[in-house]
């Protein structure tokens, strides 16, 4: 289940609520819950409103990695989220799993897409959600 990816950043032991071989048609989203960290140095609250949308960035402790997520309510939405929590003057390859075009909660809930691209502390990345989706980026920096 695709919301799996944005529960790790919330809850990281129920990451895999679910049997391993409903997980096995989707190895490649799969690999953020192997990659993301379940012990956290800081976490910072970049766009919320509640009971609406909450988008997280979390440092983890293992390696310092920097890893975001957001998730809203039965409501698509596009939100521009900062990534002013990275450190400056650093350039970063974020993996993004994302909603696909096509994502709905209730009519088409496993859609994603995953892609990357590089980032820095200036950059705003523009994110679509589909109803009851939302995102998870991982960050390596270069």
């Amino acid at each position: 289940n695709q919301l799996a990816l944005y529960v790790t950043l919330y809850s990281p032991l129920q990451m895999a609520a679910d049997l391993p071989e409903h997980y096995e048609q989707f190895m490649d989203a799969f690999q953020f819950i192997k990659d993301v960290d379940i012990d956290w140095i800081q976490s910072k609250y970049l766009l919320a409103e509640p009971g609406e949308y909450v988008v997280i960035a979390r440092q983890g402790k293992k390696n310092g990695q920097w890893f975001c997520g957001g998730v809203t309510d039965d409501q698509k939405r596009t939100l521009e989220v900062p990534m002013n929590f990275l450190e400056p003057g650093k350039t970063y390859e974020a993996t993004i799993y994302a909603d696909a075009e096509d994502a709905d909660y209730k009519e088409n809930p496993q859609a994603y897409k995953i892609w990357k691209q590089d980032v820095t502390a200036a950059d705003v990345l523009k994110m679509n959600m589909a109803r009851g989706g939302g995102f998870a980026i991982s960050f390596l920096e270069k």
